[in-house]
């Protein structure tokens, strides 16, 4: 169905991708995984034709293949309603031929406008296809687009809902190919859920870029990874949990290789040291040997000695050329690394009492609306771990903002322990300025100098330039290193995190982990990715009509 030959592309002086190649047949659900900013993006808008490659080409099989593609910060035309985007979708006849006119006028003043061409040839493909009315209404009501206004401007939408709309886009255009660039971000369990068995069903191919390691070992029976190292694709075989155990293998393996080559240099070295004692102690002897008068066997002898002092030395010396081409050779293995990864380590927080949280007979919301949580009695107590999910927009960050005391409750109150130092981590990172650089956030809450700030931040993967740019133009997984650092930088012992990893690639999520892992503090996440819960929760709090069930994890 895809063919992808030898795509490369470049910004400027920096490769993002070199000669990739790979195939997705039809019935194949692919997971597309790498670190944020290797190129993942990149590669699927010159799939869908967004962008152009600098070199190589995509082809589809037959030619005229429908193409479902769900981009990442979806941006609705503003003078279209939710309804008219739907119609768009699923082929509305009387509103395709009236966007097609408004089409044809804008092209006729911008020929060169590629989204308006590529969206005049979607509507011309999509008006040959049939409707189903019951898909339709199966797939909005699932993703919770027909409670909506239908006469709302899509633009006008939160986040969330907009990436909700634009997968229901995606999936009513009845396509046989997808690209699907994030597609759980804004997703709860539910949806999540939802979705897994929409693509089990679908009859389709996929590919998929997604950092939510449950919905790829869900969902894919085959994973690309794209390697920064290389800029190339390596494909490998089976879920993303058999992907792991390959790569697992093949580093165990290559560390047992590099672990052989390192005792046989170690050998070497010892047998060259030991051969030049030999022929350093030979020469030795051969001239303390005094020849003088009648002594002419000792002369002898003394060249008999410096001759075999001549032959050891040889010896040494041939052995170590042959050492320093061993390690100059091809077949030298270099110690292999863990790819992608961020050195995160929280420093020991200040000591906790046992009582970190109470919150009692808590009432949230907003003035003028229904209340959104009522009556929470709840305690958190030191080093636990707490997994907050719940649908969208149930009032899961209203919360945590009245615990971290940046929105008054509606009635009762939360109580922090005395030895409580709270760190607080934004969905949205509106606690960075964004006129400040990487450096001068981590200088305002630590008393590092600039040397210490540099080397702190290098663990969170800011190297180079980096730390001196402007917050403002760091992408959000940038964003969210920063965030993380920052409050390691501050020493906090209670951490509520609002979707931490929301942002994270799946080996920085990885890390995070395992920072926390050891991190002897408290934490509260609002977490939808069930992976990181079954490795991190101690205990699960599920929102659920407007209360908390608490919910211990073995």
């Amino acid at each position: 169905m895809l063919t992808a030959h030898q795509i490369s592309k470049s910004y400027q002086l920096n490769t993002i991708l070199d000669e990739v190649s790979f195939n997705v047949n039809a019935g194949e659900r692919v997971g597309l995984i790498g670190p944020n900013g290797c190129g993942k993006t990149t590669l699927l808008r010159i799939l869908t034709g967004e962008e152009t490659p600098d070199s190589g080409h995509a082809s589809f099989t037959p030619s005229n293949l429908r193409v479902g593609y769900l981009s990442q910060g979806f941006i609705p035309p503003p003078e279209l309603t939710i309804s008219d985007l739907i119609k768009t979708a699923t082929g509305d006849p009387e509103f395709f031929e009236a966007r097609l006119g408004e089409l044809a006028i804008k092209l006729a003043e911008n020929p060169k406008q590629l989204s308006l061409q590529a969206e005049y040839d979607a509507i011309l493909d999509r008006l040959q296809q049939p409707s189903d009315i019951g898909r339709l209404s199966t797939i909005l009501n699932a993703l919770e687009i027909d409670t909506l206004p239908q006469d709302q401007l899509a633009v006008t939408l939160s986040g969330g809902q907009k990436t909700r709309l634009a997968l229901a886009l995606v999936l009513v255009s009845d396509p046989q190919l997808l690209f699907l660039d994030e597609p759980t971000n804004h997703l709860d369990i539910a949806l999540l859920e939802w979705l897994e068995d929409w693509l089990s069903a679908f009859r389709g191919a996929a590919l998929i870029v997604s950092h939510d390691r449950t919905f790829l070992d869900q969902t894919v029976n085959r994973v690309l990874e794209l390697d920064p190292a290389t800029q190339k694709i390596r494909s490998f075989e089976g879920t993303y949990t058999d992907y792991i155990e390959q790569k697992s293998m093949e580093f165990d393996k290559k560390l047992a290789a590099y672990n052989d080559q390192v005792a046989e240099i170690k050998r070497m070295k010892r047998d060259i040291a030991r051969t030049r004692a030999q022929a350093e102690r030979t020469e030795r002897e051969a001239s303390s040997v005094r020849v003088g008068g009648e002594q002419m066997k000792l002369k002898g002898y003394k060249d008999y000695q410096q001759g075999i002092a001549k032959k050891v030395a040889k010896k040494y010396k041939s052995r170590e050329k042959k050492l320093d081409r061993y390690v100059a050779s091809e077949e030298r293995v270099e110690r292999p690394k863990a790819s992608w990864q961020i050195k995160l380590e929280f420093e020991n927080p200040n000591r906790l009492g046992k009582d970190v949280l109470a919150i009692e007979e808590l009432s949230v919301g907003y003035s003028g609306f229904d209340p959104l949580l009522v009556g929470l009695n709840l305690q958190v107590q030191s080093g636990q771990r707490i997994a907050f999910t719940g649908p969208n927009g149930s009032g899961k960050t209203t919360l945590l903002r009245a615990i971290a005391g940046k929105l008054l409750p509606l009635h009762g109150r939360t109580r922090l322990g005395t030895s409580v130092k709270l760190g607080y981590m934004s969905q949205e990172q509106e606690t960075l300025d964004p006129k400040m650089n990487a450096v001068e956030t981590i200088q305002g809450s630590s008393s590092f100098n600039l040397t210490e700030t540099r080397t702190f931040l290098h663990y969170f993967l800011f190297s180079g330039d980096d730390p001196l740019r402007p917050i403002a133009q760091l992408s959000y997984g940038e964003r969210s290193r920063l965030m993380l650092a920052k409050l390691v930088a501050e020493g906090c012992n209670f951490l509520i995190l609002d979707e931490p990893i929301n942002h994270l690639d799946i080996p920085s999520r990885e890390r995070f982990e395992q920072a926390l892992s050891g991190f002897e503090g408290t934490v509260l996440a609002v977490v939808h990715d069930r992976y990181f819960i079954e490795r991190f929760a101690t205990e699960l709090w599920v929102l659920e009509e407007q209360t908390i069930r608490r919910q211990v994890m073995s």
